[in-house]
């Protein structure tokens, strides 16, 4: 957690924000490239991060998305939250259709991964786990009737 992170927390709150979150992407993107993958919105904001690639079930490109993630021992845990908007983030879909498989960049380093998608008590734990990182998961989860889906990532 870095100094910004409270301050994070509160603006993650913001009721209105899902409907900023193309702008916000835009942005993240924008800066992503132009620190050659160096610094994300979620470095600011002294949050732990990675980026996920995975090839697009229509596509096939490989399609990269940057994303907050709670380290959970070896493994890394991630939310396909869309700041509890009502859409389910394409990534999730092309994780899938992937069979799991995708690659990240998780503390300047690349690797591929397996991609398990979580259900019941042990998606539950995951979930409080994630709370104790970003507890704005809480509200996105208030904010959507889908459930969000949670995934853990184990080096491939």
């Amino acid at each position: 957690m870095g100094l910004l992170t409270p301050v994070a927390v509160r603006i993650g709150a913001i009721s209105w924000m899902p409907k900023l979150l193309p702008q916000i992407v835009w942005f993240d993107k924008t800066l992503h490239r132009a620190t050659r993958g160096r610094v994300t919105v979620l470095d600011i904001a002294g949050l732990p991060n990675l980026t996920l690639t995975v090839r697009g079930r229509k596509s096939g490109i490989e399609r990269s998305t940057p994303l907050l993630c709670i380290p959970d021992g070896d493994t890394i845990l991630i939310a396909g939250s869309y700041f509890g908007g009502p859409d389910m983030p394409l990534w999730v879909g092309n994780l899938r259709a992937a069979g799991g498989a995708a690659k990240v960049e998780y503390e300047r380093e690349t690797f591929p991964v397996h991609a398990t998608e979580l259900a019941g008590e042990e998606r539950a734990a995951a979930w409080r786990h994630m709370l104790a990182t970003w507890p704005n998961y809480a509200k996105y989860e208030e904010r959507t009737d889908r459930l969000i889906p949670v995934f853990r990532l184990a080096r491939a």
